[in-house]
């Protein structure tokens, strides 16, 4: 059972959510928070799996809340929740831990799909919205280009950019899953990355795609 903590400062979202949340397989609330800070207090509470999270809350915002609970709880995984064309603080969530964000217009089914995929341990990258959002807030680094990776490395770097499974991977570079696995690791650690959306930031910030 993957246990769900909603934190959003509407309350007819929350509801929305739980009810979406609980009516799910495999899916149960375990609480609800209004703010950043009731998220943090409700994550070292009650241990969920999942936080999904809103972007723009009082008292402490989404960031400083899911900096705090991927630090604290690393266990916890957290999808961001936003509008995006208002919200330009996406970014600083990503740097911050999170695995992921949807925007509040997602459909029910692709909610619960996505929930699964960060909760199994996964990034979520909506590539369209990833470009979008890099592109916006992502200032152009001194070292663009000078990623200390291989060739191979650099390929599958890009693809993963480009919002690529692994076994899109591999067909694409007709090698096998087991050696995609090796390089996103690779290039993990490498890099310094949590996520393979950290993996996309750096991509973007080296300008390889």
């Amino acid at each position: 059972m993957i246990r769900v903590l909603v934190a959003d400062d509407q309350a007819l979202i929350r509801a929305s959510f739980r009810r979406l949340i609980d009516s799910a397989p495999g899916f149960q609330t375990v609480g609800e928070a209004a703010t950043g800070a009731q998220a943090v207090t409700a994550s070292a509470r009650d241990h969920p799996d999942l936080v999904l999270m809103d972007v723009r809350m009082p008292e402490m915002d989404g960031i400083e809340a899911t900096r705090r609970i991927c630090a604290d709880h690393p266990g916890t995984r957290v999808l961001m929740v936003t509008t995006f064309d208002l919200d330009e603080y996406v970014y600083g969530a990503l740097r911050a831990g999170a695995a992921g964000f949807l925007l509040k217009d997602t459909p029910p089914a692709e909610l619960i799909r996505s929930m699964n995929v960060i909760a199994s341990g996964e990034s979520l990258l909506a590539p369209t919205a990833t470009r979008r959002l890099i592109q916006r807030f992502v200032h152009p680094p001194s070292r663009a280009g000078g990623l200390d990776i291989t060739e191979r490395e650099r390929e599958v770097l890009v693809l993963v950019a480009r919002g690529m499974s692994n076994a899109e991977i591999a067909q694409s570079l007709y090698v096998s899953l087991s050696t995609v696995k090796t390089h996103v690791s690779s290039l993990l650690t490498k890099l310094g990355a949590r996520t393979r959306v950290h993996l996309v930031i750096a991509a973007y910030e080296a300008h390889l795609v």
